[in-house]
């Protein structure tokens, strides 16, 4: 295929309407301001998590990963989904395989339609993030994961 050919295809390949926020505006620009706010979430997720989320079966529950999904063209987040996972394990007296039954959580991040990213991530980027009331909502992240997990 010659250069000029491949120019042709990509050029008429229709552009992604939606972006992972981290890409955005262009590929791994976005990176440092979302791991950041990620970061802010996390940590907060890990100083309630204890007296929270953690108790019961599933007392080491660990936040995996964020990921919001933005408009190619304006930088509007369309939907976050925050992934999370946990497990419990047990060792019975006549099996020397431990029993463990793990479990994973998907919990949106249910923002206000039309949320331009960075108001998203400067609103949570603070030390409070995971407390502060998420873009155009009454409700904060906890309070989306109070009904997720």
């Amino acid at each position: 295929m010659t250069p000029l050919l491949m120019l042709v295809i990509a050029a008429m390949s229709p552009s992604p309407a939606y972006v992972d926020a981290r890409d955005y505006p262009l590929p791994g620009q976005g990176a440092a301001a979302f791991a950041g706010m990620e970061q802010a979430l996390v940590r907060g997720f890990d100083d309630i998590c204890g007296d929270t989320f953690c108790e019961g079966d599933y007392g080491n529950l660990r936040a995996l990963q964020l990921r919001c999904a933005v408009t190619a063209r304006g930088g509007i987040v369309a939907e976050c989904a925050w992934s999370f996972a946990g497990s419990h394990a047990t060792v019975t007296g006549n099996d020397p395989l431990p029993v463990v039954e793990a479990r994973t959580w998907i919990c949106r991040v249910p923002l206000a339609p039309g949320t331009p990213l960075p108001v998203l991530l400067s609103t949570l980027s603070g030390r409070d993030a995971l407390d502060t009331r998420l873009p155009g909502r009454d409700i904060s992240a906890y309070d989306a994961l109070t009904d997720c997990l």
